[in-house]
């Protein structure tokens, strides 16, 4: 190796949260240029995106030998940072001070039960899923649950009730299934389940609640409806944050003893 090749590894290694940046950023743009040249923009770049990095975990892990995806890639330390517990909980609580009271009431009666709705819903058909594959005890049962919910409300709902790490990704790809399926299923039916305007797009965003997969979807529809859609779906994070840990937690431990 060259010494100076040695020198650009050495200082990416030592400054790991900033290759870890670099390294989302290019793979963003790769993700978009993909999208408009081979989709045409129906298939959102955050999807491609989400795609790309689990296939980057999965060959990380397969060539290292390791369980942490990229991160056992001493090159590509910071991810850890980047993608950890620290940094979620950051974004979590921006996208709550993105959302105001008043937005809120624009919303109307519909918007507010669309969120109930949605939440409980994707809970309920999460749970259902951990119990069709064998997971019997509450705990279980409520992580995947709150995955279904988002792939946010699941890691801090199992966080908060003391799940095992391997039910948290199992949460967080329940989370990423939906959302990819939201990005790529709703463009497709938009016309004939009447997703043409604010009013639809408000109940949708609290409906589905994946606010990258309810921008993508909304995004490849008409990019006007984007902000009505993100309006209740970043709600719907935050509510299933609340929700997660307590009320369907406690009502999931009721049924299941």
């Amino acid at each position: 190796m060259s010494p100076v090749l040695d020198l650009l590894l050495n200082l990416l290694v030592k400054n790991g949260l900033l290759t870890a940046f670099a390294l989302v950023g290019a793979t963003m743009w790769l993700s978009y240029q993909l999208s408009a040249k081979l989709t045409r923009g129906r298939l959102h770049g955050s999807a491609l995106a989400i795609m790309l990095g689990l296939l980057a975990a999965y060959v990380a892990g397969v060539s290292t030998g390791g369980k942490n995806g990229v991160v056992d890639v001493k090159l590509l330390g910071g991810v850890g940072l980047l993608g950890g517990a620290m940094l979620r909980d950051f974004a979590i609580v921006s996208t709550a001070y993105g959302a105001t009271l008043s937005d809120m009431r624009k919303c109307g009666v519909s918007g507010v039960v669309s969120l109930l709705l949605g939440v409980v819903l994707s809970f309920v058909v999460g749970a259902g899923v951990a119990l069709a594959f064998g997971y019997t005890d509450a705990v279980s049962v409520a992580t995947i649950g709150a995955g279904a919910v988002t792939y946010i409300v699941g890691p801090v709902t199992g966080a908060a009730i003391g799940a095992s790490s391997e039910l948290i990704a199992l949460s967080i790809a329940a989370g990423l299934v939906k959302s990819v399926l939201v990005m790529v299923g709703a463009p497709l039916f938009a016309r004939s389940i009447g997703l043409d305007n604010p009013r639809t797009a408000m109940v949708f965003g609290g409906m589905m609640g994946t606010t990258s997969g309810v921008c993508g979807a909304l995004a490849a529809i008409d990019p006007r409806l984007v902000p009505y859609g993100a309006m209740t779906s970043t709600f719907y994070t935050g509510l299933g944050c609340l929700m997660g840990p307590s009320v369907l937690f406690f009502a999931t431990k009721a049924l299941l003893g």
